[in-house]
């Protein structure tokens, strides 16, 4: 190995192209310079991956920018802009031999529906096709032709929820470096289905994990290839092309790629009417928590409402069953409403005080009545304990909390935020362990990062946050169930950026 040094970044946002809400800079955490290289060693991230493995193998990492921000509806195009050509205006005056960044795969602006198309695109164009691009994206990336085109390496999680992201930037990192050493010749080979997964989305049981054994199986058997990437569509995109990927990385050309390739996205499709979810209703749970008080707290999935897939996360349906539910559980529910967070702290802590919360941003909901006693008040800002994210920084924007008929803790941010995170809770307060049953808005990564701590339900409720079938006008996208789609054709696609020209 030949020591170097490696340009490396993370522009990261999954975008609700059908959300009320654009996402703006004051949503991002935004760092820069050792302030990123210091971060990045410490936290559970794929950007963590990236540094700290490129260093351990010699290389020196040369920061650019971080920004990341919690799923919301489209980027502010503006700030797109500024960032992307801030880090492509350091790609042209830094001296490295390569680039390895974090993206997600999902982002969109009210102009681009295919951000990291553009972005690695322009990319390419200002180093030329001699510097080796590696990028490490979230399972639930939208790969296009655009960023296949763009990059050397790409490489996605395997596991939801993504207990696996440091070890997919370790991945991209050791890829790159073999480039740089002449052991590999990456060509990446796509398949695609237009199709998107209605459910059974966790890794670990069901159609999903036999694909993905099938994948490391084929991987194992054949040296050549170096790495398979199945990438679930995030749904609540609107762009063309959209579809369930298999994305397979080989040393060299390789007709067993296509083959590979081919087959699992084939899979998908044969699979297509297994993938569904079995939820409680809302009041199912609240039975189940009242009925069987040794699995206390209870972790409610809000699947509807849910801010990891891009809602707003203004819902107070659970808040409105519980408070009419006989049993009178316990518990911790946040709600975005900076209108309400507001008049809280107006009125200080201790005040009694009756607000129309929630409600405010997705379209069908309407705000729920209550009163109660001010309990806290802060800026909402906290730092994930993780796994997942461990380490990062996240901001609920000014937050009250308001205990309601002295059982229900709601928790009123200003912003859409990682309630994924025990931390999310604790900072404002709220003994989560006292608790009957904490709402997270979050389908899958809760699971990790309250592990030990409660009894996770996924819970069908109303919103954009979980796919449901004519609810979002889609004026690009074409896929099943969405659509009424004959077999498909499913051929696969060969990308690659010759070693030929590799070197000048």
């Amino acid at each position: 190995m030949t020591e170097g040094r490696i340009l490396v970044g993370r522009f990261f946002h999954e975008s609700h192209s059908f959300s009320p809400q654009i996402t703006s800079r004051d949503r991002f955490e935004i760092r820069r310079g050792k302030d990123l290289l210091a971060h990045a060693r410490q936290s559970g991230t794929t950007l963590g991956g990236i540094v700290n493995r490129a260093e351990e193998l010699g290389y020196e990492a040369i920061p650019t920018v971080s920004a990341v921000a919690p799923p919301g509806g489209l980027v502010d195009h503006d700030f797109y802009v500024k960032m992307r050509d801030t880090l492509i205006a350091q790609a042209r005056q830094e001296r490295y031999e390569a680039i390895a960044l974090e993206l997600h795969g999902a982002m969109a602006t009210a102009e681009l529906s295919d951000a990291e198309g553009d972005l690695l695109t322009r990319l390419r164009e200002a180093v030329g096709p001699h510097v080796p691009i590696g990028v490490g994206l979230d399972l639930h990336a939208h790969v296009t032709p655009a960023m296949l085109r763009s990059v050397d390496i790409c490489i996605a999680c395997k596991e939801n929820p993504h207990s696996d992201v440091v070890l997919c930037g370790e991945r991209v990192v050791e890829c790159v470096a073999d480039v740089l050493d002449g052991k590999l010749e990456p060509v990446l080979t796509v398949a695609k289905v237009p199709m998107i997964l209605p459910g059974a989305a966790e890794t670990t049981a069901g159609p999903l994990a036999e694909l993905h054994a099938r994948a490391r199986a084929c991987a194992s058997a054949h040296p050549e290839i170096r790495d398979i990437s199945l990438f679930n569509v995030y749904p609540h995109a609107d762009d063309t092309d959209m579809g369930q990927a298999a994305v397979v990385l080989t040393n060299g050309p390789s007709k067993r790629a296509q083959a590979v390739a081919t087959d699992l996205a084939q899979l998908f499709w044969t699979w297509r009417n297994q993938f569904r979810d079995d939820l409680l209703t809302i009041d199912g749970a609240l039975d189940l928590i009242a009925r069987d008080r040794d699995r206390r707290p209870y972790l409610l999935a809000d699947m509807g409402d849910r801010v990891l897939a891009g809602a707003p996360g203004d819902s107070t349906l659970i808040i409105e069953r519980a408070l009419a539910h006989g049993d009178c559980p316990r518990g911790a529910i946040p709600v975005t409403d900076p209108v309400s967070a507001e008049a809280a702290a107006k009125a200080g802590i201790g005040a009694h005080v009756t607000l129309d919360i929630g409600g405010r941003m997705t379209p069908g909901f309407v705000p729920l009545r209550v009163s109660g006693v001010v309990a806290d008040l802060s800026n909402g800002r906290f730092v994930i304990k993780g796994p997942f994210g461990a380490g990062e920084g996240s901001s609920l924007g000014d937050t009250a909390v308001l205990l309601v008929d002295e059982r229900l803790s709601i928790m009123l941010t200003s912003k859409p935020g990682f309630t994924h995170d025990p931390a999310a809770f604790t900072s404002q307060g709220i003994d989560v362990a006292a608790q009957d049953f904490v709402v997270v808005k979050s389908g899958y990564h809760f699971k990790l990062n309250f592990a030990g701590i409660g009894t996770p339900l996924s819970v069908a409720t109303p919103g954009i946050g979980s796919y449901t079938r004519g609810l979002l006008h889609r004026r690009n996208a074409r896929f099943w169930p969405e659509h009424e789609i004959c077999e498909p054709q499913i051929r696969s696609v060969v990308y690659g950026i010759s070693a030929k020209r590799r070197r000048p």
